[in-house]
């Protein structure tokens, strides 16, 4: 019955704005009074560190490279580690977990709570939900999930994203902020953008940034070029082809109750794939908040859709070029120094009505493309334009990617983590 209840309210939720904002206020009062309940249970281990990337949808991004050197550092032998993911890929992933100290839980589960409560450490690179406050005797590191480019938090004035009220997002932030006792930053940029996005100088924090580079970097600092093969061959990706990579983000005014956040590949990126030569293959990357359904069956072959892969690294190493938009993924990408394009097709409504921007576009290491046509013709001369933009390119990584060593994770957790001798 009280599936059914839940369901019921649910499809409520979902087609209409105000029973939404009512719904998500209570549900949020009652979990605050659960989760304030369950806090006091369980006293906190100093042992236990809790991993969790993009709110459970993923394994993926900065927690899962510190995991993965915590769990090999012999100085943690003792310590339990516990990730939370979603029903769905808790079931698809659980098999890929070999380390015996390594427990699973489901996004939002009773075990999941409890675990929260228990663990010294938090790791994260999103939010937390806004009712679970830690205890003093916590540690919560943000390692949040990019460098941006589009303005972000309470730096965003512009009062376009149907999800959520500017007011509301703020104050979420803010919030979530005052939680945090270390904030993961990977430049001097980043540091100042963080800064006022997130209310540090509001709140009197701004100590807790610590520049250290992005620990999910370091795998495209270390990898080595043998392995472009084997990713290539797991994925079904033809060896013998030049590889686009198009990336592009989600839009904050393209939003659909029941639906969700939708990106209109379809009309604006056809004309491309259609016409692109047989001597190249396309993967599609999409945001992970895009809920675009793609139908690529008539270019199998051709046109390959990655948006579900987790680990976008593996998508960096194995691509000849980036097509991106207002994505941060160009930051990342950088650190390989590939050929990026910036389609923007969009520009002009984008940076006055959706999101302006925190950078000058003349700083992007690429050009600015804005019709399928122009971007057809890119990729055709793309050896023109990298000479066009070497230099530029140069100046670009050392002003955003200097601290990108392949040591970032390293630093984060001597930094981070407080281990008894």
């Amino acid at each position: 019955m009280k599936k059914v209840i839940k369901k019921t309210l649910g499809h409520f939720k979902n087609k209409n704005f105000l029973f939404k904002k009512l719904y998500e206020m209570a549900a949020e009062t009652y979990m605050y009074f659960k989760y304030k309940k369950i806090r006091h249970q369980y006293p906190t281990n100093d042992n236990i560190i809790i991993f969790e990337s993009f709110i459970g949808k993923q394994y993926a991004c900065s927690p899962k490279a510190i995991y993965n050197y915590v769990i090999n550092d012999p100085r943690f032998s003792e310590f339990t580690f516990v990730w939370a993911f979603r029903s769905g890929k808790l079931k698809q992933i659980k098999d890929e977990f070999t380390d015996t100290r390594t427990i699973l839980v489901e996004y939002k589960s009773k075990k999941y709570y409890e675990y929260f409560s228990r663990a010294k450490y938090w790791v994260t690179n999103w939010r937390t939900q806004p009712f679970m406050t830690k205890k003093k005797n916590q540690i919560v590191i943000e390692t949040w999930h990019g460098t941006p480019l589009k303005k972000i938090g309470i730096d965003l004035k512009i009062e376009g994203n149907a999800t959520a009220s500017q007011k509301k997002s703020h104050r979420m932030y803010l919030n979530d902020a005052k939680g945090y006792d270390f904030f993961i930053s990977p430049s001097a940029f980043c540091t100042k953008v963080f800064t006022t996005a997130f209310g540090l100088d509001q709140l009197h924090k701004e100590h807790i940034l610590i520049e250290t580079g992005y620990p999910r970097n370091d795998f495209l600092l270390n990898y080595k070029q043998d392995d472009t093969n084997s990713i290539k061959n797991k994925l079904k990706i033809p060896l013998d082809k030049k590889v686009i990579l198009y990336a592009p983000t989600w839009r904050d005014n393209q939003f659909a109750l029941g639906v969700g956040n939708t990106l209109d590949v379809e009309n604006h990126f056809s004309k491309f794939m259609k016409s692109i030569n047989d001597d190249y293959v396309i993967i599609m990357r999409l945001h992970y908040l895009v809920a675009s359904k793609l139908n690529l069956s008539e270019y199998e072959g051709k046109v390959f859709n990655y948006s579900q892969l987790d680990d976008v690294n593996l998508l960096y190493v194995i691509s000849d070029i980036l097509i991106t938009d207002y994505s941060s993924v160009f930051f990342d990408y950088a650190n390989l120094h590939r050929p990026i394009i910036f389609y923007m097709y969009d520009l002009d409504d984008y940076q006055n009505n959706v999101r302006d921007f925190y950078i000058d576009l003349k700083e992007l290491p690429g050009p600015i493309i804005k019709t399928e046509e122009e971007l057809l013709d890119a990729v055709y001369n793309i050896e023109t334009i990298e000479n066009k933009y070497l230099d530029l390119y140069q100046t670009f990584c050392d002003t955003y990617n200097y601290l990108d060593d392949g040591k970032a994770t390293e630093r984060v957790v001597n930094t981070c983590i407080k281990i008894e001798s």
